[in-house]
Order: structure tokens, then C-alpha cells, then sequence
């Protein structure tokens, strides 16, 4: 299925090596599934304010997850941005010193989601983004829970996507240095699972799949 092109304004033009810049939006969606953390970028009283934040797609919304109490989740428009780091590369001389990565912006005005069916629809986008298939084991947020929680939805129209891939780009007369260059990769791992010490003997470990992540 074709999916349009990322749109193309004043703030996602990418000025700085433009040829980093993707327009695919399946490029989009792939950096958003793959990630477990976004960082929210709001205004708040005048200051500027950058805030880790858990998240979740569906679709052409990317859902935020926060308290009713936190200011940030009131801003009328915010900056999202998702960044994976997926290599240090180490170039021949410091000034080309770099780094391979996936990166996505996103601008908007985030509405504050009150339906009670989206509300529980999205809040399950949310966990099974953080950890696949805990929504259907764990047990449902109550109402209490609920009215303590805000979830904002952000359309996906306004989005920016940046990456780079390869090796250093090094000066021609630097490759007669006696200087190893090339690439470090970076991945993501989870560690064998520790049980909270309360946890009831005869409980199995569940694991959640994660293997759709890179």
C-alpha cells in the first residue's frame, strides 16, 4: 500500500546537507515503531522545555502519554523528535568524526483525547509500543487511573525525517594516515528479565517481543 510523501514546509525542510533528507513516509513510520521513548518539546510559561516522554503510533497519530498534573501536556503546539543511534564513525581526522543515525521530527497541535474508546484504544498503543503484548496479560487501567492520565493525539502531517548511513567522508590526502577509521555499531539490547522481589512463585516470565526493532 503507497503511502503519501512527508510533507514539505518552512520548519521540516532540512537547510543543513540536504541530501540526509528522506520524504518517504514508511521511513517515517519506521523510526516511530522502532523507537521506545520520544522527547516533547513544548514552551511552558515562556521557557523552552524538553521532556522524555513515552509514545505510540497508529497510523498517521502519534499518541503521548503523561499526567493530568504535567504543564507540558497543555502546550497548543509542540516539537516531537525520535532519534536512533546506530553508529560512532571514526574518521582519519576529528573534523569528519561522525555519527550513523535515524532521526524524525515531527510539528503539531496535539489535542487532548476525553473519548473514552479512543482514550483505551490509544493507551493500549502506548504499551504495546514500550513492550508488544503486555496489554492483553496485564491488567486494563481503571477509572481512577484513567482520569489521572492525559493522552494527547498528534497528526503525522507535519514531519521531517534526516538520516545517515556509511563511512567517514575523509579529505583524499588523510587516507595515507597511518590512522584506523571506519565504523562502530551501535545496537539496542535487553538483558535476561529480573523479578520483582514480590512476585508470586509459579509466574513465568512472558517474554515481549521486541524483534521488530532495530
Amino acid at each position: 500500500m503507497s503511502t503519501p510523501p512527508l510533507s514539505s514546509t518552512e520548519r521540516t525542510r532540512v537547510r543543513r546537507l540536504p541530501e540526509r533528507e528522506r520524504t518517504d513516509r514508511r521511513e517515517l513510520y519506521d523510526i516511530l515503531d522502532a523507537g521506545l521513548i520520544c522527547h516533547l518539546g513544548v514552551i511552558v510559561n515562556g521557557s523552552p522545555r524538553v521532556i522524555p516522554t513515552g509514545y505510540g503510533r497508529d497510523g498517521d497519530t502519534l499518541y503521548l502519554h503523561g499526567s493530568t498534573g504535567a504543564t507540558s501536556l497543555r502546550a497548543d503546539e509542540v516539537c516531537v523528535t525520535v532519534t536512533h543511534l546506530d553508529g560512532i564513525v571514526l574518521a582519519r581526522s576529528t573534523f569528519h568524526h561522525s555519527m550513523n543515525y535515524r532521526s524524525a521530527m515531527i510539528f503539531g497541535r496535539p489535542r487532548a483525547v476525553t473519548d473514552p474508546e479512543e482514550k483505551l484504544a490509544g493507551l493500549r498503543t502506548l504499551a504495546e509500543q514500550l513492550a508488544p503484548g503486555r496489554w492483553d496479560l496485564a491488567r486494563r487501567p481503571n477509572r481512577k487511573e484513567l482520569a489521572a492520565t492525559t493522552l494527547l493525539a498528534l497528526p503525522l502531517e507535519e514531519a521531517s525525517v534526516k538520516t545517515r548511513q556509511g563511512h567517514p567522508v575523509d579529505e583524499e590526502e588523510d587516507h595515507a594516515l597511518d590512522v584506523w577509521a571506519g565504523i562502530l555499531p551501535i545496537r539496542q539490547v535487553t538483558d535476561a528479565p529480573v523479578p520483582d522481589p514480590l512476585l508470586r512463585l509459579g509466574i513465568p516470565y512472558v517474554e515481549c517481543d521486541i524483534s521488530h526493532r532495530r
